[in-house]
């Protein structure tokens, strides 16, 4: 397989969520790709009921079954963020760089996968493999992760390899998640009449200052795992970010709601509902407004995974690439919660994300040689 060609090919495919398209297209260019790769494969259609009520959410299910051997599940996702102000799905390569959304976030790592796979295509393996490929990663797939585990039985005591990681070193645990949308509510009126309205954005500015005072010192809280170097960071650490102030209609029309979101991340010693609390206790004494929890998204942390099939990754990705070491991520995702409570397994991560592939941002790139290398590395894993 041209490795390259198949990940611009499927970086053009534009899989952006919202809204969630060409989900069926991707799929049906990676089906004959794994099967190429040695696999069993099997289109497995999401009821609307398992998705949150979105239609049109397709995963692709992989076998490459040793009944008896230690179970294996690798994991990857095929949507990426949207994408303004560059050519994100006009894949362009330069200096051992391939460009486009969702190259290191994360179809870079899918591709990497077939690589590994393919190699080891004709000889026994090691593990009771299967691969997942799902959608709605970067929104949210808790319950369509819950749906897929019933074509991948048996789950009890498995090992789930997530590609949708960094390069460098096994993901042992990475961050937990609440998602806060606070609506401020106020009264719309023309702008010379404002005395006679309440102006939702300037009521938010309460608001906002009290979750700053909160940031101050949820951002002092650090994690006893580490991370890698190159994040510039030594441990994992809290956050929290206000990424979205939305409100008004027109300059000259008070505005009669305000949205804030809040993201608020989690290290792995820390309690999701006492950070929940938190939260409340800093919004409750706010006073003069009038708001309301318009959303809340939860994903808890889970403690870091060890063990002799961490251990014997680590090694390997030494030997391909001269170093390695097990550290906290500093990204989150439904899947580590889902296997740690629903499947009975433990989660563990590799991909070709690097700090400075920019992903989420304008000109995301991956390193052919990372993909090259991973390849290698889930091949000699693999192998017996």
């Amino acid at each position: 397989m041209d490795y390259i060609k198949i990940l611009e090919n499927l970086i053009s495919i534009d899989t952006t969520m919202p809204p969630g398209e060409n989900y069926l297209k991707a799929i049906t260019y990676l089906d004959p790709l794994f099967q190429q790769a040695g696999c069993k494969t099997e289109v497995i259609r999401i009821p609307p009921e398992h998705a949150e009520g979105r239609s049109g959410r397709v995963n692709l299910v992989c076998h490459r079954r040793e009944p008896g051997k230690p179970r294996m599940i690798f994991y990857g996702h095929i949507d990426v963020v949207p994408a303004e102000g560059w050519p994100a799905f006009q894949t362009r390569r330069e200096s051992g760089r391939v460009y486009g959304r969702g190259a290191a976030d994360m179809k870079g790592g899918i591709v990497a996968l077939l690589a590994g796979l393919e190699a080891v295509k004709d000889e026994p393996l090691q593990y009771d493999t299967s691969v997942i490929i799902t959608t709605d990663e970067e929104f949210s797939q808790a319950t369509q992760l819950i749906y897929i585990a019933r074509f991948l039985q048996p789950l009890a005591g498995s090992h789930v390899f997530s590609l949708d990681s960094g390069f460098g070193g096994v993901g042992i645990t990475d961050l937990g998640v609440i998602h806060l949308d606070i609506l401020v509510k106020g009264k719309s009126v023309h702008s010379g009449m404002s005395h006679q309205g309440i102006n939702a954005v300037e009521q938010a500015i309460p608001i906002l200052n009290a979750l700053m005072e909160l940031k101050e010192r949820v951002v002092q809280r650090k994690s006893s795992v580490r991370v890698h170097p190159a994040t510039d960071l030594t441990h994992m650490v809290a956050r929290l970010n206000i990424n979205v102030v939305k409100g008004g209609l027109k300059v000259n029309i008070v505005p009669d709601e305000c949205l804030i979101s809040v993201d608020r991340r989690l290290i792995p010693e820390e309690d999701i509902a006492a950070a929940e609390k938190e939260l409340m206790d800093t919004l409750q004494p706010v006073s003069g407004v009038e708001w309301e929890i318009a959303d809340i998204y939860r994903i808890p942390p889970v403690p870091p995974v060890q063990g002799p099939v961490i251990d014997k990754l680590e090694k390997i990705i030494k030997t391909v690439t001269g170093s390695s070491g097990q550290y906290g991520e500093m990204g989150s995702g439904d899947l580590s919660s889902i296997v740690a409570q629903n499947w009975g397994g433990q989660e563990f991560s590799l991909g070709v994300i690097r700090p400075e592939c920019n992903i989420h941002g304008r000109n995301e790139f991956v390193y052919e040689k990372d993909i090259t290398d991973l390849g290698k590395i889930i091949a000699l894993f693999l192998r017996e």
